[in-house]
């Protein structure tokens, strides 16, 4: 399994303040870490859940950088670790799993409702393992709006990581009901294959688009390409989340 992008350098921060609050909460045994990101002067905005991948945690640059661009434009950001990641308890190669992620999303989905966020007006980005995890949950419970990045539809003995080498998953055939997702993956990510891309693709329903960046890799490397997402990724949450 792929680690997710180690730091690089993003495109520039949008410079309006954020006010973000720390914040606990439980999944399962576990006590996991997040940071609410909220844009000024509106107290229960609409809310994006950023998922980190494997080997990162809500620290990494596309959940920072994600979090402003959306606050820039009136919606909040709640970036959280998964259990055995940054603050979060539990250690990484024994509690790891799909299902153990997605019990962690779908966690830090309920606690945002118990903080007055209506679950209508929340959107879930995901990121490499995280993009997975997103759709794990979307397939099973209904979500608003989407977006993924470099998301492996399934992991197997062809792709996994040393650390965790016991995740495995397929979601292929459950996706029927995931819909209002825009996918990015790029062109050479020796990662995760743009197959995997194209698979989710065909099989989410609409309204669904995807963009393949072009000699994009798994880091979203390429400055031009780390502008062109943000701003797509911000344009799509506010269509449903803002509209």
């Amino acid at each position: 399994m792929p680690q997710h992008a180690q730091p690089s350098e993003l495109s520039p921060m949008p410079s309006s303040s954020t006010n973000a609050r720390q914040i606990m909460f439980k999944s399962n045994e576990f006590t996991l870490s997040g940071t609410l990101h909220l844009p000024d002067g509106i107290s229960t905005p609409p809310v994006v859940i950023g998922c980190h991948g494997l080997l990162s945690d809500s620290n990494s640059p596309k959940q920072i950088a994600l979090a402003k661009h959306c606050n820039s434009a009136g919606i909040g950001y709640f970036r959280f670790d998964h259990r055995g990641c940054g603050k979060s308890t539990g250690d990484l190669r024994k509690v790891t799993s799909l299902h153990a992620r997605s019990d962690d999303l779908y966690s830090a989905i309920q606690k945002l409702t118990s903080l007055g966020i209506n679950r209508k007006r929340i959107g879930l980005f995901g990121s490499s393992l995280g993009g997975s995890v997103c759709l794990d949950i979307a397939s099973r419970h209904a979500i608003s709006v989407l977006v993924i990045f470099a998301a492996p539809l399934k992991i197997g003995t062809e792709i996994k990581d040393s650390l965790v080498p016991n995740l495995t998953f397929n979601l292929s055939g459950m996706l029927d009901q995931v819909g209002n997702i825009h996918i990015f993956h790029g062109e050479s990510d020796n990662t995760i294959p743009l197959s995997h891309a194209h698979s989710i693709f065909r099989q989410v329903a609409f309204p669904k688009k995807l963009t393949v960046l072009a000699g994009g890799d798994h880091r979203m490397s390429e400055r031009s390409h780390q502008i062109s997402f943000m701003n797509s990724a911000v344009d799509w949450f506010s269509r449903t989340l803002l509209g």
